[in-house]
């Protein structure tokens, strides 16, 4: 029998803010989020991102000023993504040692060596064609085997530059087991993967691509990356890469995928899970907070909760240093 007085119980723990913190069982620390960083070639470079207001490509010199404020609100772990000057058919400036994302390693940890540098693992930033990998002879299909040798050549060049995790992000066949196995026979048996294990073909990517300059060129990315139909491959996927040697698991993108989630966390709870916040969702509530149709700061972390309630223990999310701001301001 339901005790009379149980609804009046739960109503009075919601009659103020004090005591609605008090119970609240869902909570969002800096320390859980990741803050994406685009790194351009060049000198001088501030260029915003139109499709994504408050982002930018940063070029290297600019690029203190911004670790210096991200490590002044407490945000301590980046990942990011690189535009090289040129581009070729195998992204081949993906892999060198004076490349853009390995000159940026080594000045973040020169300049906070305790901020924690995560690396995106693909080609599709350095690619002429914008694919994720090598193209097969015909010159319209990614050779998924022909790719790995060069994602594991990519990820040496990266660990010796001194990143802290790799996140191949390309949704190759076997990529985990092609790294880790290649990062091992060369001494960084350390450094963990983040697999984006369970990444859809999702038309939340746009914003990215205009940041990244990764729009492929023809064709799109669907024959490598997941079908948003099929939910239920999402956790075959996650088990081939914690099988290869994953020790974090990314999907992507995370607000429509908050069921995906939470059978990840709830199937493999010993393996960190991360959920990317894409560029598309960010945009989305950027464009109708600055048209007033939503309070920005409500929508927010009412996006991010929901992501951290489906079973998150990391996002990746663009808004990471607005609600960094924001944390700070209420322990202030």
């Amino acid at each position: 029998m339901t005790n009379p007085s149980t609804p009046h119980r739960m109503r009075r723990l919601r009659q103020s803010p004090a005591i609605r913190r008090l119970v609240q069982d869902t909570h969002i620390h800096v320390a859980q989020l990741i803050y994406p960083l685009f790194i351009r070639e060049g000198q001088g470079i501030k260029k915003a991102i139109q499709s994504m207001p408050g982002q930018y490509q940063l070029s290297l010199d600019h690029l203190t000023e911004e670790i210096l404020s991200l490590c002044e609100l407490g945000i301590t772990q980046v990942l990011l993504f690189g535009i090289p000057d040129n581009k070729d058919a195998i992204g081949s400036a993906a892999c060198q040692p004076n490349g853009v994302v390995q000159k940026a390693i080594k000045l973040i940890k020169q300049i906070a060596p305790e901020m924690l540098v995560i690396a995106d693992l693909c080609f599709c930033e350095y690619t002429s064609h914008g694919h994720c990998g090598v193209l097969t002879e015909n010159g319209r299909d990614v050779d998924n085997d022909a790719t790995l040798p060069l994602l594991v050549e990519q990820a040496l060049s990266l660990a010796a530059a001194g990143v802290d995790i790799i996140a191949p992000s390309g949704m190759m066949d076997h990529m985990v087991h092609a790294l880790r196995q290649g990062l091992d026979l060369c001494g960084y048996q350390h450094l963990p993967i983040m697999s984006y294990a369970v990444k859809f073909a999702s038309h939340y990517y746009g914003p990215f691509r205009e940041a990244a300059e990764g729009t492929p060129q023809f064709g799109d990315r669907r024959s490598y990356q997941m079908d948003i139909a099929c939910g239920a491959s999402a956790l075959r996927e996650a088990e081939l890469d914690i099988q290869e040697g994953a020790d974090l698991l990314i999907v992507k993108p995370a607000g429509h995928y908050l069921d995906i989630i939470y059978k990840v966390k709830q199937t493999y709870p010993f393996i960190p899970v991360v959920a990317y916040q894409v560029s598309g969702e960010y945009a989305a509530i950027k464009a109708a907070t600055l048209q007033g149709w939503l309070d920005e700061q409500g929508a927010v972390m009412e996006s991010l909760i929901a992501i951290k309630r489906s079973g998150a223990d990391l996002i990746i999310t663009y808004f990471a240093k607005t609600v960094a701001s924001w944390l700070k301001e209420i322990t202030a």
